[in-house]
This record gives structure tokens, C-alpha cells and sequence, in this order.
């Protein structure tokens, strides 16, 4: 099943179920926790982000072939940094290039993401997949001049501006996608495709960051947990960077569960 988080005509917040074909249905209950579909069509005036994160994970050089691009070695263990609430954007709506704090270095970074559905405690391999409530796409927008250089050494930085994670459009459920680790995953940018990998290449599987992260620390529900990026990043783009201007559209697309379209604009001041 595909969840749609919306406004309706009367600007109320709502979520519909996706049927084959495209048509959408009105679901009456928690997403959390218990809920129906009704047969009664969904009234979607605006389609919203699949969530509204109660904290932002984040995990870093978790793709092989990303890694040997950044001339990085794969890390033992999952190297985790954090997004803001504030970074969240939705479907459609553009990415901020900032200028008040400014960045001519901003980048794209397709990523599976994983909503937790209820609070998670020290997962095991064998369960981890029992706490997550669907999986969705990602941008994990990022400001290189930031986080390298101007970040005073540490990434967070240059990951936490205003509209820096787009999620959507729809939130896949567990059960249409068996395996997280067995997806195409692609960036889009004005339409050329520049990234084109598969969350197989992943280092630490979605299963083991589950784990990981649940160790001795409670994830509550409505965690998103993003899974890192795969090669094709403009940072290492030839003969030179690939840097996102304003007019620009990216596009995330993930096997079963669609395509993330943001334009890019700047700032206001």
C-alpha cells in the first residue's frame, strides 16, 4: 500500500490510500497506530511530505561506490549525523539555496528513507523491520562548503538549512517492499539522470542502521531515518563540480514507491 499525507479543499490535513491505478481513498484513523480505508474518494488539494519527523537520522558514506568517489574509506560503523525538523520540504516545493548564510556549494544526495512506527529499543536483526512504518524518498541537500570547510568539523552544519530534506510523495508500506536493500535509486537533475545505483550497494543495510541506532537509545515513533547516498553526488562530478543554481529540478526516484520532484530558488533576504 502507498499513504499520501495531503491538504483537502478545505485546508485540512489528511491521508489517503494509493489502489492500483492511481485512484485515492480516504483513510479515517492514526497512521501510528489504528486505521481504516474507506471507499469514499480522498479530496487532495496539495500533497504534503508522507510525515512530519519527530527527529531526523542521518547516515553518512553508507554507499561503497559513493565512497570510493569521495576517496573516503567505508567506515566501520555507521557515521550518523542529524537533520533538523526544519530542514523538512514537501513534494513540489523548492529547495532554498541560503544566502544569508551563504552557500554556492549546495548539492543533491538521493536516499531511501525509513519511517519508524512505533518506539524502537534496541532492535535485533531478526525484528528491526517490525518497527517501521513505511519507507519514502529523500534529497539529503547538502551545503559542501559547509560542512567541510566552514562547519568547524563536524557535518551538521552544512546539512541543517531551511528545506534541506524533502521527503515524498508517497510512503510505501512494509509489505510492497519486502526487501529495502533490493531498490533502484536515482537523482534526476533537469531531467539528466546523475545518479543510477541500488540500495544493495548500501554498506550497513537497513536492518543493521535499525539496529545500530536502536542500541541503548529509543527511537520514537515518527523517526526517518535516511540511509546515506550512492555515487553520483555533484561534489564529485568531472572536470568539475555540479552545483544546484536556481531554476534547477531534482527529481528522487525509487523502485515502488516514486518520484521526489523539487525545483530549486534562493533564499529570500
Amino acid at each position: 500500500m502507498h499513504l499520501l499525507r495531503h491538504l483537502d479543499s478545505k485546508g485540512q490535513i489528511q491521508y489517503a490510500a494509493e489502489k492500483p491505478g492511481g485512484t485515492l481513498l480516504r483513510i479515517e484513523g492514526d497512521i501510528f497506530g489504528s486505521f481504516h480505508v474507506t471507499d469514499q474518494p480522498a479530496d487532495v488539494a496539495q500533497v504534503l511530505a508522507p510525515v512530519v519527523p519527530t527527529q531526523i537520522l542521518c547516515i553518512g558514506l553508507n554507499y561503497k561506490r559513493h565512497a570510493e568517489e569521495t576517496g573516503a574509506k567505508l567506515p566501520e560503523r555507521p557515521v550518523l549525523f542529524v537533520k533538523g525538523i526544519n530542514c523538512l520540504q514537501h513534494p513540489g516545493l523548492p529547495i532554498l539555496l541560503p544566502r544569508h548564510l551563504r552557500s554556492d556549494e549546495v548539492d543533491y544526495e538521493c536516499e531511501l528513507a525509513v519511517v519508524i512506527g512505533k518506539p524502537c529499543k534496541n532492535a535485533t536483526l531478526e525484528n528491526a523491520l517490525d518497527f517501521v512504518l513505511g519507507y519514502t524518498c529523500a534529497n539529503d541537500v547538502s551545503a559542501r562548503d559547509h560542512q567541510i570547510r566552514l562547519g568547524g568539523g563536524q557535518w551538521c552544519r552544512g546539512k541543517f538549512f531551511d528545506t534541506f530534506a524533502p521527503l515524498g510523495p508517497r510512503l510505501a508500506t512494509p509489505e510492497s517492499i519486502p526487501n529495502p536493500n533490493a531498490l533502484r535509486i536515482r537523482t534526476e537533475l533537469n531531467g539528466e539522470t546523475v545518479q543510477d545505483s541500488n540500495t544493495s550497494d548500501m554498506a550497513f543495510s537497513v536492518r543493521e542502521l535499525i539496529t545500530y541506532l536502536s542500541a541503548s537509545t529509543t527511537l520514537p515513533a515518527g523517526t526517518v531515518i535516511l540511509t546515506g547516498t550512492p555515487s553520483g553526488v555533484g561534489m564529485a562530478a568531472k572536470p568539475q563540480p555540479r552545483w544546484l543554481r536556481p531554476g534547477d529540478v531534482v527529481t528522487i526516484d525509487i523502485e515502488g514507491i516514486g518520484r521526489l520532484t523539487n525545483p530549486v530558488a534562493e533564499e529570500n533576504l
